[in-house]
């Protein structure tokens, strides 16, 4: 049988190699948590960029889009005032925006926005000021919603503006 010498030279020859390994081991594993890092630094970088893209792309369709609503309520108020545009055409657009009001709308639109613009949508003249409020809230709703529907009321309202402002012109003149 192999003395206790032996045994405690083997044990203690083993214990050392094995913590060498341990050793090597933690040495890897440090690496590898160094190599992480700095791929979550990356990551970090890249999100950051995102970030940077996202605000530039959100900047410009937003413009884009108040461009768009710009143009929109020009061309409708300017055909309307110059009469182009009249009731038959008006009324069947207002059904159009009827249904979409009467829809449960999304939260970001109060209850007292959505009734007021119901409220102003059932009036069959309205005065500039009525007509400036009700087009407000129709690119409230339209940003909002975003769907064809909410973009007739913009146009619905975007008419009452230019019946008012040609009935304000009309006053103004005489007639």
């Amino acid at each position: 049988m192999a003395s206790t010498a032996t045994i405690v030279g083997l044990l203690g020859g083993s214990l050392f190699w094995l913590g060498r390994k341990f050793g090597q081991i933690d040495e890897r594993f440090k690496r590898i948590d160094e190599r992480l890092e700095l791929i979550d630094k990356k990551f970090e970088e890249i999100d950051g960029r995102f970030e940077e893209i996202k605000g530039y792309v959100d900047d410009r369709v937003r413009r884009l889009g108040n461009v768009f609503m710009n143009y929109q309520e020009f061309f409708v108020e300017y055909l309307a005032s110059e009469g182009i545009i009249r009731n038959g055409q008006r009324e069947l657009l207002r059904n159009e925006v009827r249904r979409l009001l009467s829809l449960g709308l999304p939260n970001p639109l109060r209850k007292e926005e959505i009734e007021r613009a119901r409220e102003l949508v059932e009036k069959d003249e309205l005065t500039l000021e009525e007509a400036l409020e009700l087009r407000e809230l129709a690119r409230k709703i339209a940003w909002e919603i975003g769907t064809p529907d909410a973009w007739r009321l913009h146009i619905y309202a975007s008419i009452m503006v230019g019946l008012a402002i040609r009935k304000k012109m009309r006053k103004e003149e005489g007639r």
